[in-house]
């Protein structure tokens, strides 16, 4: 998955332009302010690019999330993409200030650019939260989910041969939950590297 690098310069490019958006608000100086702008216009592409990665990867970790996890992913890609279309709008606004040396359009845009960042920080928590709270145990909530139903039906069996299936198949349900994990996340199965 290549989301979880891409967001690192989501996070991080905003924090860039807002501070040398500040250093040209204390300066008034032109080069800082064609620094601010392009450096407002990257963390803008940075911020598309964690969008589009994150639209490609939610869907394949979806079906393995609890009720609350697959709302909250679907909470954390709109505001991805309000994300991404605001440092859009904010990167087009600090590069006519710059271009027009308009001083007053620049300094709304470092103002807008301080909030968006501030916002990415709790989209940053929030996907902190989809991987740590949701993401990582999902593999786990799959097999306790597959276990549950094989408990249940095989309780409903009254041939012993019956229940063995019902629990061979659950076994075999858990080592192809196990296969899907492991291909998202690119780990290597026990039995490639013996």
């Amino acid at each position: 998955m290549i989301h979880p690098a891409s967001v690192h310069f989501a996070m991080v490019l905003p924090v860039a332009a807002a501070t040398f958006g500040l250093i040209y608000l204390t300066t008034k100086k032109e080069g800082m302010s064609k620094i601010a702008a392009r450096t407002t216009l990257v963390a803008a592409l940075a911020m598309i690019v964690a969008w589009y990665t994150g639209n490609q990867a939610g869907p394949e970790i979806f079906n393995y999330l609890s009720k609350e996890g697959k709302e909250e992913l679907l909470e954390h890609k709109s505001l991805g993409l309000y994300l991404a279309i605001a440092m859009g709008i904010i990167a087009l606004i600090q590069i006519a200030g710059c271009r027009l040396k308009k001083f007053g359009l620049e300094a709304l845009a470092i103002i807008l650019l301080i909030g968006t960042m501030t916002v990415t920080f709790l989209q940053g928590k929030h996907g902190g939260e989809i991987v740590y709270n949701h993401g990582m145990p999902f593999k786990a909530y799959k097999i306790e989910s597959t276990l549950k139903k094989a408990v249940a039906t095989a309780e409903e069996s009254e041939e012993d041969d019956g229940k063995v299936e019902v629990y061979e198949d659950a076994i075999d349900d858990i080592d192809a939950i196990s296969e899907e994990a492991d291909a998202i996340y690119g780990n290597s199965h026990e039995e490639d590297e013996e």
